[in-house]
């Protein structure tokens, strides 16, 4: 039996989503809590994102294939309490034969978390900490500069097939708490955390929307690459349902 579940993890402690020897990862949690129901034996879990270390989710898509006796809620609660703290697992059902998260995905949305007031040690946790006050309006308009189907070479890892078409990049302030949400077909390795550098950059008064602009048609990597650190960004929706034709994968963030 195929199944589908969402699953929820604080990042800090994980050397990201995927597999990796000699390393705690979301992937290899799982696979250890349904080896346990299982008999011993692997039972590989696909994910909708391969999330790099330190990089949380509220929302990430798996899917695995079980054999086992227990029906879909009995699973889902048996394969929940052998999680450890920072991982849980929730609406475990049955999938379709051969679903697979990473193709079924129309976008993700990612959002990333900046805390622009005074030093806070519980809110820096999953929140970058920036002391000058940040300009949210011309953030946004930074990051309308980037919407639309492109070659996002200058703000991803060297790809063969760099073209992604982003969706939307919203910029919100709630008091001192500003939150910049990016959803796109897929992403290229960093993608978000580089827009975020340069989003950053804009909010300083340091880069301006035509900047950006330029800086995106360079497709040489902007501001040498530098990328915003990934203890602020969550990936926070996979949004399941028909891919269109041309669709490119996801690699992760």
């Amino acid at each position: 039996m195929r199944y589908v579940a969402r699953v929820e993890y604080d990042g800090t402690d994980f050397a990201g989503f995927q597999v990796q020897p000699g390393a705690r990862t979301v992937q290899g949690e799982l696979e250890a809590a349904l080896a346990r129901l299982a008999g011993g034996r692997r039972l590989r879990v696909d994910g909708a994102g391969r999330t790099d270390a330190g990089v949380h989710a509220s929302d990430q898509v798996i899917a695995f294939t079980y054999d086992g006796r227990l029906a879909a809620e009995d699973l889902g609660r048996a394969l929940d309490a052998l999680l450890p703290a920072d991982l849980a697992i929730h609406g475990l059902r049955r999938a379709p034969a051969g679903f697979h998260p990473r193709h079924a995905a129309r976008y993700r949305e990612y959002r990333y978390t900046v805390w622009n007031g005074p030093r806070s040690p519980l809110r820096e946790r999953q929140a970058l900490g920036v002391r000058v006050p940040l300009d949210v309006a011309a953030m946004a308009s930074a990051g309308q500069a980037l919407v639309g189907r492109h070659d996002f070479s200058a703000f991803g890892a060297a790809d063969r097939g760099p073209v992604r078409t982003l969706h939307w990049v919203r910029v919100r302030r709630a008091g001192s708490l500003v939150t910049i949400d990016v959803a796109a077909d897929a992403f290229l390795r960093g993608m978000v955390r580089r827009i975020v550098a340069v989003l950053l950059e804009a909010g300083r008064g340091k880069m301006s929307t035509a900047e950006v602009a330029a800086a995106l048609d360079a497709r040489r990597p902007a501001l040498d690459g530098a990328m915003a650190p990934a203890h602020g960004l969550s990936l926070r929706r996979v949004a399941l349902g028909r891919r269109h034709a041309g669709t490119t994968e996801e690699h992760g963030e």
